[in-house]
């Protein structure tokens, strides 16, 4: 499969190694492929992105991800329903940093098997890929199956991370980026309002 990835993606998957070595993760994430692709210039991604207003919003992408991070990888969707039964996770957590230090709860995914499967010859043995970013990128090979695409372009990665369930896609969608969009964007035509 590595070998139908553009030169794009490639460098979005060595980026979002960067970025979990940057954030001291134990393994790449699909919100470090997200950071990755907020780094890329001329592509079909930044275009999408751009087109969608999220270029010049970086700083806010990269807030949002880091106070889910904070919160031990809770989406905000899931803070708002621990609330609605009672349980205040701003609390919890400021009570655990309190004892423990700043950032205890940060969400570093769980150790993965290194060297094992197609994933690991795109990051030569670096950090391992968590389950939720393996799986992002055979969700890119769907996206890029699904257009009739020969290649797997960044573009389905950023397709793929909006399409999937989890705290990339609501970040994406509280800023106004969402599978629907970015479809009218890449494939429908040019330009569409965020949404």
């Amino acid at each position: 499969m590595f070998e139908r990835f553009t030169k794009d993606a490639r460098a979005v998957v060595l980026g979002a190694v960067d970025h979990a070595e940057r954030l001291h993760a134990e393994t790449v994430e699909e919100q470090h492929v997200l950071l990755a692709l907020l780094d890329r210039e001329a592509s079909r991604a930044s275009f999408a992105l751009m087109s969608l207003g999220l270029a010049e919003r970086k700083e806010s992408v990269e807030q949002a991800l880091a106070d889910a991070r904070r919160r031990g990888g809770l989406s905000r969707a899931d803070a708002d329903a621990l609330s609605g039964l009672g349980i205040n996770v701003s609390e919890i957590v400021s009570r655990v940093e309190e004892a423990h230090g700043e950032g205890a709860l940060r969400s570093g995914g769980t150790r993965a098997g290194r060297g094992r499967g197609w994933w690991s010859g795109l990051v030569g043995g670096h950090r391992p890929f968590a389950q939720g970013a393996k799986d992002l990128l055979t969700e890119s090979l769907r996206m890029a199956l699904a257009q009739r695409d020969r290649y797997i372009g960044d573009e389905h990665l950023l397709l793929a991370l909006a399409a999937r369930p989890g705290v990339p896609a609501e970040v994406l969608a509280d800023h106004g980026v969402t599978y629907a969009s970015l479809r009218r964007v890449l494939y429908g035509g040019g330009e569409a309002k965020a949404g």
